[in-house]
């Protein structure tokens, strides 16, 4: 098979290059990054249709600045909306498969129980409407051959995460502030990267999943057990709600998905936030090893 993954610089796009590159060493594989595919281009779009002829597309780009966004609605549609339409048209026109990637933002965040694929979304933030639009874009022109895969709370071994912040403050001295009212799922990037290997090679799978580790945790709790993973005194972080930190945007205060549709491919859901948190840290954690010359 013949991967094309879009936003190959970010953290999901780096995750799934190295996923692809373990599990599927005979596909060929090409990661593009902002600055080789402009996915708001639709000339650029079709070239690199055209160089690559890809038999899957995993769409990691994205407009992620979600503050941001609330000042630059149209800005963020072209990347989150547009650029997702553009792509499912060439995945139409060529017969490629598309796997795009969403966010938890879609709903509104009011929930006690955990969204169902099939959730009527809701969403209350710019960042939000414009995830939505890009989702709509991509089953309306694949309804057969499109898959939306909505992830929340990413972490991984590079760029900024809400995990590596803490692990950051975890070596300081001082007590750190942290929210108890937004619930969420801690996920880590390489997980959700199997599964979008996964999703592009089923034909079958179709559609809107969720990809996030299961179980759920606040802000709080996630902090703490950064804190005691990392061999810091949890006791150092206080609890405080969302009032002490105003943003533009207004955080959900619960999102949490549901995992229901994996069931229906037999494939077993994600597994626990706690454990996936454990393998990332402990990958941090590994010396690397360099080869001679």
């Amino acid at each position: 098979m013949r991967w094309l993954v879009t936003g190959a610089g970010g953290l999901l796009g780096h995750h799934l290059l190295e996923c692809l590159a373990a599990g599927r060493p005979d596909d060929a594989v090409v990661g593009l990054p902002r600055a080789l595919l402009d996915v708001t281009s639709p000339r650029s779009v079709r070239r690199a249709f055209g160089e690559h002829r890809p038999d899957v597309v995993v769409n990691c780009a994205g407009y992620t600045a979600v503050d941001a966004a609330e000042a630059h609605e149209p800005e963020a549609l072209r990347v989150n909306g547009a650029a997702p339409h553009a792509l499912a048209l060439a995945c139409a026109e060529t017969g490629a498969r598309l796997v795009h990637v969403s966010t938890d933002h879609v709903f509104s965040g009011e929930a006690r129980t955990p969204y169902a694929e099939d959730h009527p979304p809701a969403p209350r933030t710019a960042y939000g409407r414009t995830k939505l639009a890009g989702e709509q874009a991509v089953l309306d022109v694949l309804p057969r051959t499109g898959v939306v895969v909505r992830t929340a709370w990413l972490h991984g071994d590079r760029g900024r995460s809400f995990v590596r912040t803490m692990m950051r403050l975890a070596a300081g001295p001082e007590p750190v502030d942290v929210v108890t009212d937004q619930v969420g799922q801690p996920t880590w990037a390489a997980d959700v990267a199997e599964r979008l290997v996964l999703l592009g090679a089923r034909p079958e799978a179709t559609g809107v999943f969720h990809a996030t580790n299961a179980g759920a945790a606040s802000r709080y709790e996630l902090a703490a057990e950064v804190f005691r993973l990392v061999g810091a005194d949890p006791g150092r972080i206080r609890p405080t709600t969302s009032d002490a930190f105003p943003t533009p945007a207004r955080r959900p205060p619960y999102a949490v998905l549901g995992h229901a549709r994996w069931r229906e491919l037999g494939v077993a859901p994600p597994r626990d936030w706690r454990v996936a948190l454990r393998a990332a840290l402990a990958r941090e954690a590994a010396p690397v090893t360099r080869r001679s010359p």
